[in-house]
């Protein structure tokens, strides 16, 4: 049954809340005109370092209706990943957050998918597709476009109410439906992210040098890390969390409610001597379902290397 774009908003919100999702917000399909010049010029820059595949499908990333013809609308999602517990802090060699529990692309997309079995049962069949970090789309536009959050100065989505402890997700779709408004910048004049980091990856506000950030050497970087790491990753062996960890609207997140993201006893165990040891076997049984199998056994094994050769560096 034909419905309004308004009773087809909510609907949506109202789903989203259902199925887990902390904010929900929609925006027209249209070419992204503000972020093009932006993101030719960080390309220009070669800030993406090794990650080639950010410099394909740039008409893509920035115009939706060639990813879905027909489209009309972009529902962008976002998903909580901040954990009860934070595993940094037990002086220990550090993995992101968001990689402590299973793969969350599989996760996510699996609630979309439900999602989206609901919508259509209720307003008839959707030509649509679902992403989360899985195909040629500018995320964090999308989601400032649809008022979510504001990008900050470490360019990481920030919500005033949530913080930026969390996963992006979209629906692209051909309903009409009632955009939202993007939300003020509520950074000022802080800069705790650009003074925290300890490689200056942040080259300017809200730029990004890739190829200098702690994430990329430990998770997008396949060739060896360069010596200009040395002594800086703070014992960071597979992403990093540090600018987001000192931003101060993150006093506001809070726990996770999903199983799936939870640390299993032996990540949350092990100790810097365990890690140094570290076994195929036994990467396999750590992180059998989760986001580190990224970067292989090989890579994490060079990553917790390279940390113990600067530690000794520096004797």
């Amino acid at each position: 049954m034909l419905q309004s774009p308004e009773f087809n908003s909510n609907l949506i919100k109202a789903k989203a809340k259902k199925f887990g999702f902390q904010n929900c917000g929609i925006s027209r399909a249209d070419f992204l005109e503000e972020d093009a010049r932006p993101f030719e010029s960080w390309l220009k820059h070669n800030y993406q370092g090794e990650m080639s595949y950010m410099e394909n499908y740039f008409d893509k990333r920035l115009d939706p209706r060639r990813l879905v013809e027909g489209s009309k609308s972009v529902i962008s999602l976002s998903y909580n990943y901040f954990p009860e517990k934070n595993l940094a802090n037990l002086g220990n060699l550090k993995i992101s957050k968001y990689a402590y529990g299973e793969d969350y692309h599989e996760i996510i997309k699996e609630i979309l998918r439900e999602m989206v079995a609901e919508l259509k049962d209720e307003i008839g069949d959707i030509e649509c597709r679902v992403f989360t970090d899985s195909a040629p789309i500018l995320e964090r536009s999308w989601a400032r476009k649809s008022g979510i959050g504001w990008v900050g100065k470490n360019a990481n989505l920030i919500t005033k109410q949530t913080g930026s402890f969390y996963f992006l997700a979209e629906i692209i779709c051909d309903l009409e439906l009632v955009e939202d408004y993007e939300t003020t910048d509520h950074c000022g004049s802080c800069r705790k992210c650009i003074d925290a980091c300890p490689t200056d990856a942040i080259v300017a506000d809200r730029v990004i040098d890739g190829s200098k950030c702690i994430s990329y050497a430990t998770i997008e970087l396949k060739n060896e890390i360069p010596a200009h790491f040395k002594g800086k990753m703070e014992d960071w062996m597979f992403g990093c969390d540090i600018c987001q960890d000192v931003c101060p609207w993150n006093r506001f997140s809070k726990p996770h409610q999903q199983e799936k993201f939870k640390p299993n006893s032996l990540l949350q165990n092990l100790e810097k001597s365990d890690w140094q040891e570290l076994s195929q076997e036994l990467f396999s049984e750590i992180f059998r379902k989760s986001p580190v199998k990224r970067t292989k056994f090989a890579g994490l094994k060079r990553n917790i290397e390279f940390l113990t050769d600067s530690k000794t560096s520096n004797f």
